[in-house]
Order: structure tokens, then C-alpha cells, then sequence
């Protein structure tokens, strides 16, 4: 066997460098000290690294400075763009190859494909459909698998499953487009019967395909697939990785089941962000305030630095146990400590724990001191239920008037404000909401007065069937 030329001093320094922008741009002052600026290889790999170092601008000015690139130099950053989460570049550079009458392969189309599904561009991934068709690339197998996963993730599952269909062998990469895309877009029962029918034909599943279908038995709450779902992968002796791991924490703790959650994150040899906050959320939502405090407290003396959506599940812990001081602490520490801004959902999830808390003064006045743009619907919809949960009607129609003025067209301010007032038993303001509800509707059905008159008794089981129609 024929031994592989040395690489370059060069080529091992952008090696050394990896994906690191300052390494880079070092090594990149070496190459063009040394006259070896014109080097097609160290261009290629050196705008390759660039990419995954996250500097598409820099990528992009050396890509510019090569007078004449050829195909390889084209697909290599193509390819990089679309992988590593650039895809309006990818497409961008894509269009660039016209102008140089460079053919594109099926290795050009599957990274433009990935980038039209990556940005859910529908109209766009057509126009390449076609051009894949043109230039006779049609009938590739990572051309198909990616149409497929370009249509589902769409919602076209009409034309992904005749694309996947006509696919001369149906490859691991399309079962997982077609089971991802059902899901994706809310339909975990199909993405269910996708991965069933897949194991009929006598395709092993993956470990993406075991992501995905754990992804749908979160949705439906079916730990019992769930369930043999993670014996087959035990019984496999599949490595459960980051995402494995952490779909399994989130089917387990979707359906309850916190103890087997728990014995997934402590099995796992790596956890990343994403991971712990899926555990901290777990315990959130099956109403384990402090052992998710307790997690977070342990993320943040040994784990991975907490980001925006590890602070949603905290301060929903924190909502859901009364733990209100410890949500007042990690709300202000989003700026003081992480250098996060504070979101809406954060800002919902403060009220939400301030208001459930009885803390009803306490959460208006923060709301007030919020300027218009942060102060945003959802926050006062937030108020409002606590006003009705603790029954202050008088805080709560003014917080509901306040929604109505901001957003009269939303029904489901008037069915709120209907309940405040039935709390109060103003039973005469609950006849002019249902009444404004159906004109702003245009419902041509009314309510009758003696509808109204013979439910006064029990203004609490409040008669919104009207209402609702539209909440």
C-alpha cells in the first residue's frame, strides 16, 4: 500500500490552530508570509476551519479572494456553511456558482437541500428540486434522503413520502427524514407508525431514529414504547450520548416518571446545557422545586454555564414550588452573574411565581416599572390569572381592561374578564362582554336574556359556552 505524501508545515499548523478564529488568523499571516497564499488546499481547509470556528465573514473574504475556485473549493464551503448552521450562505454560494458556469454535484445539492430545509425555505428547495432533476442527480440516494427530509420538514409529507418512495433503496438517513418531519410538525402519531414500519422492512433503527421516535412518545406521553424503546437501546449496547440521553430524560419526565429520568442523567457520561436543564425542567414539571433548585445549584458550581432556556426552567421550579426567593436570586442573576438579558418568557415566569405566591401588589408593580415593549401581553395575562386565582377582582379588571385596550381582538381577554366578574358577581358586566364577544365575531346566533337570567345562580360555573368558541 502506497504511503500518503507528508502534510505541509502549513497544513499541520491550520491542523494544530482547528476551529479557533485567533490560531487562525495567525497561521493564516504565515501562509501569505510564505508565498503560500495561492495554495488551493490551505485556502480550502483554512475557510473550512472558519466555518466552524463561526466566522462565516471571514470564511467569506477568504472564499472572495480566490480569483479562479474550482469545484472542490466551492462543495468544501458549501458543505461547511450549510453544516455548521450557516445556511443563507450556503445558498449564497450556490448562486455564485452560476456566474462561474461551475456544475454543481449531488455533493453541492445535498448541503443546498439541507440549507433550504434548515431555513424551512420551501419555495426555494423546489427551485433546486428542479435543477437537481437538470443536471441528472435525481436518482442519488443522499440527493433523495435529503428532499425527503426538505419536504417533511415542510409539511409537504405528500411529495416526501412519493420522493421517499421512489428511493431505490430506502436508507436509515430517509426513515429518519420522514420520522423527524412527522414529529417536527406535530403529528407523533404518524412519526410512530413511520418508525414501526421501518422496523417491519427490516431496517435497524439508529440512534437519530431513536431520538426522533423518543421525541414523538414525549409528545404523546407514551412511556410504554418509551419504555422498549430504552431496553432496545440498552440491550444494543448503543452508547447514550448527549442527545440520546437527553431525549430519554425528556420522554421519562414528560411521563412522570422522575426516578428513571434522574437514572438516565446520572448514567451519562457526558451532559451538556441542554441536558441539565432538561432534568432541571423535569423536576419543574412534575412539581419538584427544590431537587431542580438543587440540580441548578450543582450546574453551576460543576456544569456547563447556564443559557437563557435553563433559566425558563428555574424560575418555572421556582413558580410551581413557591420557592420565591430563590426565583427573586436566579431572575437577578441572569444580568449579574451571566450577562443574560432577561426575556418575555422570563419575564412570565416572575409574574407567574410572584402571582401564584399571592405576591399580587408585588407583581403589578414590577410590571408597571417595565417599559411598554417589555410589559407585553403575555405578562399581564399572567397577572390576570393570578388576580382570578386569588380572587381580586378589583386588581383583575383592570389588569383585563388594560389587555382589552392592547389586544381587542384576542377572545380569550373577554372570557378571562367574564370570570373576573362573575367572581364578583357582576353578572350585568358578564352579559356585555359575551355580548361584545359576538358582535367583534360577527356570531350570528345571540344569547337570549333569559339564557343569561337562568344561570345567574351559579355565576362561578360561568356560562362562556359562546366564549369559548372562540379562546
Amino acid at each position: 500500500m502506497e504511503a500518503k505524501p507528508p502534510k505541509s508545515p502549513a497544513y499541520r499548523a491550520l491542523l494544530k490552530a482547528g476551529p479557533n478564529l485567533k490560531p487562525l488568523q495567525q497561521v493564516h499571516a504565515h501562509i501569505v508570509t510564505s508565498g503560500f497564499h495561492r495554495s488551493r488546499s490551505l485556502l480550502t481547509k483554512l475557510i473550512t476551519l472558519a466555518c466552524e470556528a463561526g466566522s462565516i465573514l471571514y470564511a467569506h473574504n477568504l472564499f472572495l479572494s480566490v480569483p479562479h475556485p474550482d469545484s472542490f473549493l466551492f462543495n468544501s464551503v458549501i458543505n461547511s456553511s450549510s453544516k455548521f448552521g450557516f445556511p443563507q450562505y450556503a445558498l449564497s454560494f450556490y448562486r455564485s456558482m452560476f456566474g462561474f458556469r461551475m456544475p454543481p454535484s449531488s455533493y453541492t445539492f445535498t448541503s443546498v437541500i439541507k440549507a433550504c430545509a434548515d431555513l424551512s425555505a420551501l419555495k426555494l428547495g423546489q427551485g433546486v428540486h428542479s435543477h437537481v432533476f437538470v443536471c441528472g442527480c435525481g436518482s442519488e440516494r443522499f440527493v433523495q434522503a435529503a428532499l425527503v427530509s426538505l419536504y417533511a420538514k415542510c409539511g409537504e409529507f405528500g411529495v416526501a413520502r412519493k420522493v421517499f418512495g421512489e428511493m431505490p433503496e430506502r436508507t436509515i438517513v430517509g426513515w429518519n427524514s420522514m420520522i423527524s418531519g412527522y414529529e417536527q410538525n406535530g403529528f407523533p402519531k404518524e412519526a410512530i407508525e413511520v418508525f414501526k414500519e421501518m422496523r417491519e422492512s427490516g431496517v435497524e433503527p439508529d440512534s437519530t431514529g431513536f431520538v426522533n421516535v423518543l421525541a414523538a412518545c414525549s409528545r404523546l406521553e407514551n412511556d410504554g414504547l418509551g419504555c422498549a424503546v430504552h431496553d432496545e437501546v440498552v440491550r444494543r449496547g448503543l452508547e447514550i450520548n448527549v442527545p440520546l440521553g437527553t431525549s430519554l430524560i425528556n420522554m421519562y419526565a414528560r411521563c412522570g416518571d422522575v426516578r428513571k429520568a434522574q437514572e438516565v442523567f446520572e448514567c451519562m457520561d457526558e451532559r451538556n446545557v441542554i441536558t441539565w436543564t432538561a432534568m432541571i425542567l423535569g423536576y419543574a414539571m412534575n412539581g419538584y422545586g427544590s431537587q431542580a433548585m438543587e440540580l441548578f445549584g450543582e450546574m453551576r458550581a460543576h456544569g456547563p454555564r447556564p443559557n437563557t432556556v435553563t433559566f425558563v426552567a428555574v424560575l418555572t421550579a421556582c413558580a410551581h414550588a413557591g420557592l420565591v426567593k430563590e426565583g427573586r436570586q436566579a431572575y437577578a442573576s441572569m444580568r449579574q452573574e451571566y450577562g443574560l438579558v432577561p426575556g418575555v418568557e422570563h419575564r412570565v415566569c416572575l409574574v407567574d411565581m410572584l402571582g401564584r405566591s399571592g405576591l399580587l401588589d408585588e407583581a403589578y408593580q414590577f410590571i408597571k416599572e417595565l417599559s411598554p415593549e417589555e410589559a407585553a401581553p403575555p405578562l399581564w395575562t399572567a397577572m390576570l390569572g393570578a388576580c382570578k386565582m386569588h380572587k381580586n377582582t378589583d386588581l383583575g379588571v383592570t389588569v383585563a381592561e388594560h389587555l382589552l385596550e392592547v389586544e381587542p381582538e384576542n377572545p380569550g381577554h373577554y372570557v378571562m374578564l367574564s370570570n373576573i366578574y362573575a367572581l364578583a358577581g357582576r353578572m350585568d358586566r358578564v352579559e356585555k362582554v359575551v355580548r361584545t364577544v359576538l358582535q367583534l365575531k360577527n356570531f350570528v346566533r345571540t344569547l337570549l336574556p333569559e339564557e343569561l337570567q337562568d344561570r345567574r345562580s351559579n355565576p362561578c360555573s360561568i356560562h362562556l359556552e359562546a366564549l369559548r368558541k372562540f379562546s
